[in-house]
C-alpha cells in the first residue's frame, strides 16, 4: 500500500462545504456540535473563503460560495454523546426534522438538514 502523508490535525478523508452563509453555517455548527475554530481565511470583501472547524476531532472544511463556486452541500454523520440533546438543538438553530431520535441496533440516531441544505445524522452509539 502507499504512503500517503497526512499532516497533523487532519484526516485522509474530510468534508469540504460551500454555503450560502458560511458566517451563520459555522455559528450552528458550534451551537449543535461544539465545533472549534481551527483557521479562518477572508475574501477582500470579508467573506469566508476557507475556513476549517474541529468538531471533536474531525476537521471540516467549509467557505461560502460564490458565482464561481456555487453551494455544495453534504450528509454528514456524527457522533455525540447524546442524540436528543444534540437534535433539538439543531432544531432550536433552524434545522428541519428528517428522522426523529428512535433506538436502533447501534444506539439512539436521528437526521435533520441544516438551514444550508446539509443533512446531518446524528448518533449516539452505545459501547
Amino acid at each position: 500500500m502507499e504512503k500517503v502523508f497526512i499532516p497533523q490535525g487532519y484526516q485522509q478523508v474530510m468534508p469540504y462545504i460551500l454555503v450560502k452563509g458560511a458566517e451563520q453555517f459555522q455559528a450552528f455548527m458550534r451551537d449543535v456540535f461544539n465545533a472549534r475554530e481551527k483557521m479562518i481565511h477572508r475574501r477582500d470583501n470579508g467573506e469566508i473563503q476557507h475556513a476549517e472547524v474541529f468538531i471533536g476531532e474531525s476537521v471540516i472544511m467549509f467557505a461560502n460560495a460564490s458565482e464561481d463556486w456555487p453551494p455544495l452541500t453534504a450528509g454528514l454523520y456524527v457522533h455525540v454523546a447524546d442524540a436528543d440533546d444534540t437534535y433539538q438543538k439543531a432544531l432550536r438553530q433552524g434545522a428541519t426534522s428528517i428522522q426523529e431520535p428512535s433506538d436502533k441496533d447501534y444506539g439512539r440516531s436521528c437526521g435533520v438538514l441544516d438551514p444550508f441544505g446539509n443533512t446531518w445524522w446524528i448518533t449516539t452509539t452505545r459501547p
